[in-house]
């Protein structure tokens, strides 16, 4: 086995982390499984990352042909923009991917189309390069419920929708933890206090929705998971209490929506408002966490985040009369 190396950490029960360098350190992660002389990775980052992934598995003492799956927990871009990519120098793996995500893996065309909107061109090709298409033939679709083994190893699908009805998460039980994409929001580690970890919601767009999101965490819950692995950013515990926090804050952003829809009318004072509101949302919630960084920090670190949540939460509330049927 090679050195370790500085963007690969080795958590128990054969799962290694891996910062893709997406934006900033620890900010996006790849995770690998090791099992049994065999591997997996959940999650890949952009294109930009498959140096670093294929770096990790030649660090793990495995070839790329030992690697049998590349699972996407859903489609965007900074959670399988680099699938296609890395799955070129992996001969072997076979793309595990939602039903409603696997013709946008096949062929990216509407995938890059979507991000274009929300991101633009220049951002496009600065953050994410030339998104690789995978072969019809090496692409696996989950159904909920549904099995694969590593090595013997078991990883169970359920599925996640509210951040996207392309989400899956995946159940492994060696480690008691989920594997969660989007779906268990976001907890990024410039946020840690002495009282643990700090979660939030994710709304960017273009599919939340509060209802399924929250029966997609309750239901995880329901697990009693001893840890989440979150691709913003890492491992956590603490789950049940991080649950906890997670639905209350979905609670007030789904509120601060229903008061922005009543009050404002012109969109760019709507996506204002909604900026504002998430912002003192996630202030008040830091600083109940016992977070001491600077408000201005504090908003430097989330800018990205209160930008396309406001998006989120302003396409949630055009796409359907929402406040009679959520």
């Amino acid at each position: 086995m090679t050195q370790p190396l500085p963007f690969v950490e080795t958590l128990a029960h054969g799962i290694h982390v891996i910062d893709t360098g997406f934006h900033r350190p620890r900010f996006d992660a790849a995770f690998m499984i090791v099992e049994n002389g065999r591997g997996a990775f959940v999650d890949t980052g952009t294109n930009h990352a498959v140096p670093r992934l294929l770096a990790a598995v030649d660090a793990a003492g495995l070839t790329p042909e030992a690697i049998d799956f590349v699972i996407a927990t859903h489609v965007h871009l900074d959670h399988a923009g680099g699938a296609g990519l890395l799955m070129k120098h992996l001969p072997t793996s076979k793309l595990v991917v939602h039903p409603r995500g696997a013709r946008h893996m096949i062929d990216p065309t509407a995938l890059l189309a979507g991000a274009r909107a929300v991101y633009g061109d220049e951002e496009m090709a600065r953050s994410y390069g030339d998104v690789v298409g995978v072969p019809a033939g090496r692409v696996m679709q989950t159904t909920d419920g549904m099995v694969i083994e590593l090595a013997g190893r078991p990883l169970a699908f359920i599925d996640t929708p509210g951040h996207a009805r392309h989400h899956h998460c995946i159940w492994d039980e060696r480690s008691r933890s989920f594997f969660t994409g989007d779906t268990f929001g976001l907890s990024y580690r410039e946020f840690d206090t002495a009282r643990g970890a700090w979660i939030t919601p994710t709304t960017t767009p273009v599919q939340f929705e509060p209802g399924p999101l929250r029966a997609s965490v309750e239901r995880m819950l329901a697990y009693q998971p001893e840890a989440m692995n979150l691709t913003h950013y890492g491992r956590v515990g603490d789950v049940q209490r991080l649950g906890e926090l997670f639905l209350a804050q979905l609670d007030e952003m789904v509120a601060l929506a229903a008061l922005v829809a009543a009050t404002q009318s012109t969109r760019r004072v709507r996506h204002e408002a909604l900026e504002t509101g998430l912002k003192a949302i996630a202030l008040r919630s830091r600083r109940a966490h016992g977070c001491t960084l600077s408000d201005d920090r504090i908003t430097e670190l989330l800018a990205l985040d209160f930008e396309l949540n406001a998006q989120g939460l302003a396409i949630w509330l055009d796409r359907k009369p929402h406040l009679e049927r959520s």
